[in-house]
């Protein structure tokens, strides 16, 4: 019998980062560096850990602006660990443990090493607004991102 499941959402988002791939990763995997530029733009760090290794865990809470802001709070589990290659982690917020997705990075060298091109392949949402959300997110983070990792 064919599965009529139909597929989840999801999403893929390629950037260019003029700098080398262990600064990109280590961005991602190093809490004070996460800190630095983690969370749509407006939002602040509260605290994270972060065991990058295949089985670890983390979790990520900040908080959106302004004096009332909500509390994100997000955590996974590492199913791969490619130092400066790759990642690929659950992803599921405490408030809906019931939506978990899935992460998967790419670092892929460029220019010599001297750039980086990263690929976040995010799956599984439960529905086209999560994942829609989650676009929106993911790109005002990676715009800090970028900024973080090429102004040090």
């Amino acid at each position: 019998m064919p599965d009529t499941t139909p597929d989840k959402p999801s999403l893929m988002i390629r950037r260019r980062i003029a700098a080398p791939p262990a600064k990109v990763y280590a961005a991602w995997t190093e809490p004070e560096k996460l800190a630095r530029w983690w969370g749509p733009a407006g939002c602040e760090m509260i605290d994270a850990s972060i065991d990058a290794r295949t089985g670890g865990t983390f979790r990520i809470r900040f908080k959106e602006p302004g004096p009332d802001g909500e509390i994100h709070d997000v955590s996974g589990t590492y199913d791969a660990v490619e130092p400066d290659a790759k990642l690929s982690f659950s992803w599921q917020w405490i408030t809906m443990p019931e939506r978990k997705s899935h992460v998967t990075l790419t670092f892929m060298a460029e220019d010599h090493g001297a750039a980086t091109i990263l690929i976040l392949h995010h799956t599984q949402f439960f529905d086209e607004r999560a994942r829609d959300g989650h676009q929106e997110g993911w790109s005002s983070a990676l715009d800090k991102l970028e900024v973080c990792c090429t102004s040090e």
